[in-house]
This record gives structure tokens, sequence and C-alpha cells, in this order.
């Protein structure tokens, strides 16, 4: 290798180094050549704690666990591929009974998809195709809090009310309708969030409403954070009194994330329509599901008995036994049990080695599900500035300094500020999640000196001193 070829495997991966089409053609991607448990080794031999399970919380058992590999390695040798039009298959039908048994048995069918995007897809159109089949067709808008993140496909992107997020795609965007979050900061009872959402039901009309899509503890966008119980409580008595559904996108919180196999366990009260997804393939497989209870179903099993939706590779028996192989792994080694018991400690220690830090105002979140909530040092409230991009700094500094985080540039949406997430594997020991903390702390206090410097050059008088 040529130095020039070296300098470049250090510094990452450039647009113009490479074939790949990157998301970002500015940024050079550190290429990560292995991973075992809770660590990532890149190409330039730096070793990276993974406190994000893979950077979008999906690896929950880590890295390199053989037993998942080998259960995909045998599939493959006996069939991997069959399309779910024509057959159905052994995998397959055990996954969706297990899980059902095992994680969800308030729901009553699943339809497995490929990711995320693809189950809160279809849980739109099953949303639409529950109220057909009863003969309301008038029912099609969707209502969701604006602050969320459900998807990359135009359905599940619209959802979203993030103007950041949005781009130049809202023209293809479906109308759904959004209320604003209901946040710690603006509305700690719900109470405005609710009101916002009659008004949403007056202007469009109840009769028109087929569902409210909301996640019952955010991920990336708003991370880790769950409406207080009254804006439960008036949401399921608003479904009582006009009809809708309500549909929760688990795709991050489902699988034990949160300390029990659905967030919706914690709630008194079941969605109609559930999704989840990253947890259930664990990073070994891309896998999520659509899930509904029974009479989501009866009406279309009782209606035009059809159902006509789906990707390439919704139920493949290769996918589909590595979600068995996750299924295994989670209940054998208690691991949900722990999530729920090691939680509570975590968040914990996570706001301890956060504390005296002016840029956080808040850490919140439940079992391996943590937030955290950067705002301007100068008033220890307001969100920082846009300008600041707080976000991209923390995720850069964090990774400088052996840590990965997830955080959210969420100041151009106006409903809140720049947030950080953590999602560790669910099997990482006490120390492994102790060195994840002391990283992070040191790299955020380095950040909120990097911060207080760029506040005080942008309040510092134009042409400097005489």
């Amino acid at each position: 290798m040529s130095d020039e070829e070296e300098r470049g495997v250090a510094r990452g991966i450039r647009a113009a180094e490479t074939s790949v089409f990157p998301r970002f053609a500015e940024l050079a991607y550190p290429e990560v050549v292995r991973g075992e448990g809770v660590r990532l080794y890149t190409r330039d031999g730096r070793e990276v704690l993974d406190a994000c399970s893979g950077g979008a919380m999906v690896a929950s058992l880590g890295h390199g666990m053989k037993r998942i590999v080998e259960a995909a390695a045998a599939q493959a040798r006996e069939i991997a591929y069959v399309y779910n039009h024509h057959f159905t298959n052994a995998r397959q039908e055990e996954l969706a009974r297990r899980l059902l048994d095992t994680a969800a048995p308030e729901m009553a069918r699943v339809r497995f998809t490929s990711g995320g995007s693809e189950a809160n897809e279809t849980a739109l159109r099953l949303a639409r195709a529950y109220h057909v089949e009863r003969g309301d067709s008038a029912r099609f808008r969707i209502v969701s809090p604006a602050q969320s993140y459900h998807g990359a496909t135009m359905g599940s992107l619209a959802l979203s009310g993030r103007r950041s997020v949005h781009g130049h795609y809202a023209e293809y965007l479906p109308a759904h309708l959004h209320i604003p979050p209901s946040t710690s900061r603006d509305d700690p009872t719900g109470e405005a969030a609710l009101a916002a959402l009659d008004r949403v039901l007056e202007e469009a009309g109840p009769e028109t409403v087929a569902a409210f899509f909301c996640e019952p503890v955010s991920g990336a966008a708003l991370p880790a954070y769950s409406p207080p119980s009254g804006f439960w409580e008036g949401l399921v008595e608003r479904r009582d009194r006009h009809g809708f559904l309500i549909c929760f996108d688990e795709i991050v919180t489902g699988m034990g994330r949160t300390g029990s196999w659905f967030a919706y366990q914690q709630l008194p009260f079941e969605p109609d329509i559930v999704t989840c997804g990253k947890g259930l393939g664990a990073g070994y497989a891309p896998l999520a599901g659509a899930m509904c209870r029974q009479h989501v179903y009866d009406a279309i099993a009782s209606g035009s008995r059809l159902f006509d939706h789906g990707h390439t590779w919704d139920g493949a028996p290769l996918p589909c036994a590595v979600g068995l192989a996750v299924l295994d792994v989670l209940v054998e080694e208690g691991l949900v049990e722990r999530v729920a018991e090691r939680g509570p400690s975590l968040r914990e220690e996570l706001e301890q080695a956060l504390s005296g830090l002016e840029v956080v105002r808040e850490v919140r979140g439940r079992g391996f599900l943590l937030g955290v909530e950067l705002v301007d040092p100068r008033d220890g409230e307001s969100p920082l500035p846009a300008a600041i991009d707080a976000a991209a700094l923390v995720d850069d500094v964090a990774f400088d300094h052996g840590v990965l985080v997830t955080s959210s540039h969420s100041s151009p949406d106006g409903f809140t500020g720049d947030q950080t997430l953590l999602s560790p594997a669910y099997n990482a020991s006490d120390d492994e999640l102790a060195a994840m903390l002391d990283r992070f702390a040191a790299a955020l206090a380095e950040v909120e000196r990097t911060v207080k410097q760029k506040l005080a050059g942008a309040a510092a008088p134009a042409g400097g001193a005489a």
C-alpha cells in the first residue's frame, strides 16, 4: 500500500475514492473491518466501543455472535429464499408463532418485512384496509407527532412533521397531519398535545381519520422520550370516541430495548397495530414486521380476504431463521429481564457522569434506550443555535474518544434542540457499560468547551480589538 493509500485509510474513505453512493458526499467514512461483542475495529486500527448498537440501535446482541451466524449458515444450506406470494416456509411459520406467544401475546397476526420503513408502510396500508373492509372508506388521514422519524419511504417519511428530513421531497409526500410533541419543556402534562389533536380532528373531520401513529418511546428524533400518562389516557378516550386506530412504531423499542418485550406493555392499554424491527434481526439479517390485534385481522378475513401488499424478502427462510436464533438468545439468556433490571441504574450512572455539564439539560430513558438533551450553556434551557450543529460535533468527538453514539440535529425543526442517544447491546458487561459512559462524558465535556468558544466568537463585536 502506498503512503497516499495509507493516509486515505487512516482518514476514512471519501466520495472521490469509492464507487458507493454515500449519504454525505463531503464525509470521509471510517471503514469497519471487524466487530466483537460491543467493540468495533476500524481499518486504521482503532477500537471503538459501540454504545449505539451499530449506530442505528440494531445490534442489540452485539457483533459476531457465533450461535446466530451458524443458524443463518445452516438455513442458507437448506433453503435461503422463496417468495411469500407463492409459498410459506417452516421458519416463517415458527417465528410468527413464537414471536406472538413469547413477545407479543396481545397481538394476533404478524406480516414480516425486510426493514422498519417497510413495516411502517405495511401498518399504514393495514390501517386503511381495516376501515375500507368495514365499509368506512372515508377514513384515510393519519395523525402523528411532528417530532418523529418512522422511515425513509414516502409514506413513512410523511409520518414525520420535521422539515429537515422532508427536504426537497415534500411535494411527493402524503398530506399526513401532525401535532406538536408533548415535550417535558413545553408540555409536561400532555394537555397541549391533546388540545392540538382535538383541533386537528375537528378541522379534518374525525370521520376521515384512520389512525394515530406514534412511538411509545421515541427513538432518534426525540431520544428516549415518552409522553406523560395523561396524554395516553386522552388518546385512548379519543380513539374510543372517534373510531380511529392507534398504531405504534416499535421499530426501535421492540424486542426488549426498554425493559419489556414491547414498550406498549408498560402502558395501560393495547394499540391496534404495532411494528417491530431492528432488534428482531439484531443486525444479523434484515428483518422487521407489522403485527395487529384480532379485530384488525378479522376485518379483512371476513371481508375481501385479501391484503395485497408485500416486498421481495417478506418472510423469507433465511432472515426468519435469524429471528428465531435471536429470540432463543433473548429468552435463554434472560436479556429482556437484564435490561429491565439494569436500565434504571444505567440511567442514574449516565446522569452522574454528565452532572455539572452546562450543555446538558436532561438525561432520560428506559431500559437500554437513553437520551441526552443538549442546550445553550448560557441559560441552560434554550436549544443551541442551529448553525453550531452540535449533534454532528458530539458524534465526531465521541468517535475520537472511542465510543459510538448517535445524535439528532433537531434545532431546524423548531420543536426541540440537539439530542444524543445511547442504546448499547443488552449483553454488554457492567465494565463495558462503565467504559462507554466514561468515554462519552469526556467527549461531551470537550464538546461543551468547543460550544462555549463558538458562542463567544459569535457574540464578539465585528472588527476585533483595536
